[in-house]
């Protein structure tokens, strides 16, 4: 199949018997785009994921990965592929220098690259310890280290900063935007929705299965944002929450003219009250499958 699409799928789907776990999933990953994937644990995420990378076979539908069938992958299509996920393993026993000198020959990539993702992933000082004692937000930096060692053409990741402080979620998100930046394609699963907002080029919300809503981060929240509202502070600390009205025009017009407002924000709902709205319960919710 031609196509300039990193990922491409065409109504994935996959049952277990009589459940069904994906639903006619349509997903394009473009080259310099971060694309995510919205949705609490048990929607699907993950299997998305398994069917793109060939760990799992859909029930009907197509997945392409760089522009070949997901069912049919080889080695040279690996090698441009990056995955980031729960199970990626590492060597315990081998300092962090050496879970990436093995990857590093088996990936036919020269050894001077290792030194370059471990400044890039912050973990330069880290570079003589042993994996196994490592916290775990260095743990995940090792493993997107190891990820982006050969300098794929895509990187997929599958929850990066579950559980991690936000100094180091903050990390890893510089370094996702600094690889958006250089050309690379990123597929990111998340259920964090301020992640998914300050990363993703175009978002899809997944609910049992199915997406529900897609489209830019911005465009989804002005979509569902109904009942207009402005929210004023003012200079004096008097806090105003207005409707979008000629009074509400009137009222901002006479403060901005007397100086007295300190600063105005629109009140559009956030993904995860979009996500509520839709599917009537929250992104953090887990689906408990029968």
């Amino acid at each position: 199949m031609e196509s300039k699409a990193l990922v491409l799928t065409e109504q994935l789907s996959k049952s277990y018997k009589d459940e069904i776990v994906l639903n006619n999933v349509d997903l394009q990953v473009d080259r310099g785009k971060i694309v995510g994937f919205l949705g609490p644990s048990g929607a699907g995420k993950t299997t998305t994921i398994k069917i793109v990378t060939g760990q799992l076979k859909q029930t009907s539908g197509l997945a392409y990965v760089l522009g070949k069938d997901s069912r049919q992958l080889n080695n040279s299509i690996y090698q441009q592929i990056g995955i980031v996920t729960d199970n990626s393993g590492i060597y315990k026993k081998l300092s962090v220098y050496d879970n990436l000198y093995y990857f590093a020959k088996l990936l036919n990539v020269s050894s001077s690259r290792i030194d370059e993702v471990l400044k890039r992933t912050e973990m330069s000082e880290h570079r003589k310890k042993k994996a196994g004692i490592l916290s775990k937000g260095q743990t995940q930096r090792l493993i997107l280290a190891r990820a982006i060692l050969h300098d794929p053409k895509l990187l997929i990741l599958d929850e990066p900063t579950s559980g991690l402080d936000p100094a180091t979620a903050s990390a890893i998100h510089k370094l996702l935007m600094e690889l958006r930046q250089n050309g690379m394609g990123i597929l990111l699963t998340t259920h964090n929705m301020e992640e998914a907002d300050k990363l993703c080029d175009n978002i899809l919300l997944l609910n049992e299965g199915r997406i529900v809503e897609s489209g830019t981060s911005q465009a989804i929240r002005l979509k569902y944002n109904r009942t207009k509202k402005f929210r004023v502070l003012l200079k004096d600390n008097r806090n105003y929450l207005l409707d979008d009205c000629k009074e509400t025009a009137g009222k901002i017009k006479r403060w901005m003219e007397e100086e007295m407002v300190e600063t105005i924000h629109s009140c559009e709902p956030s993904l995860e009250e979009v996500f509520l709205k839709i599917t009537g319960r929250s992104l953090n919710e887990d689906i408990v499958q029968a």
